[in-house]
């Protein structure tokens, strides 16, 4: 602890926490430099050393909850620990408070919001088109729709939380909710054939519509360009 860049790192990481944490509970305007300050245990200034501003600080909150999301999935998924018995109760509190994190981004509409539902969507566009390419033609809008899926029950999550008759921001509750969408995910709820006449029904009014038939690459490419 006496090596100075020791303790600059890690006054930095307290600072970030407990802004994540404040912004989490209270949101961005209900959050000021001095409640960060004071919870992190040093000054304003040295707040404003690291970091310049509160909105700069926001930034890198944001950017640093996506990368422990991220870490999060891939552990998840590509590295076993769902199999490890201690991962899950180890993970699940960061989990929690990610899962508050963005929400409470979201409800702000800041463009700050903005930005990282889009940064969400490009990045499960990304992960689709390496591990699952065969599950849709249009990864995009596949991707976007899951993003809005899951954004959509952490913003509505009163509404939520009162159809399961408990809190789905607390343990239990996004316990109930996250076997829930396992459930979901992992059970397809429409027919095959159907889903192959819904494409076809689709197709049609696109061919009876020119206006709403999508862009291809080489057609913005060439927007792009012009």
């Amino acid at each position: 602890m006496s090596n100075p860049a020791f303790e600059d790192l890690t006054a930095r990481a307290r600072i970030r926490d407990a802004a994540i944490r404040l912004f989490t509970e209270r949101g961005m305007d209900g959050t000021t430099v001095r409640d960060i300050a004071q919870a992190a245990g040093v000054s304003p200034g040295l707040l404003r050393h690291h970091f310049g501003s509160k909105e700069a600080l926001r930034e890198a909150c944001d950017a640093y909850v996506l990368e422990q999301a991220i870490k999060l999935k891939e552990q998840v998924m590509f590295d076993g620990q769902m199999a490890n018995p201690a991962f899950l109760p180890n993970v699940h509190p960061t989990i929690l408070l990610t899962y508050r994190y963005v929400t409470r981004a979201l409800l702000d509409g800041s463009t700050t919001a903005a930005a990282m539902f889009d940064d969400l969507v490009a990045r499960t566009e990304e992960w689709m088109a390496k591990h699952a390419p065969d599950i849709t033609d249009d990864h995009r809008a596949l991707a976007a729709v899951l993003v809005g899926m899951q954004s959509g029950l952490a913003v509505m999550h009163e509404h939520v939380s009162r159809a399961l008759g408990i809190d789905v921001f607390s343990l239990e509750g996004h316990l109930r909710m996250a076997a829930a969408l396992g459930d979901l995910y992992s059970h397809p709820l429409l027919d095959p054939e159907f889903v192959a006449q819904t494409h076809g029904a689709l197709d049609r009014v696109r061919a009876s519509n020119p206006s709403t038939a999508p862009a291809t690459d080489a057609g913005a490419e060439g927007a792009s360009g012009s």
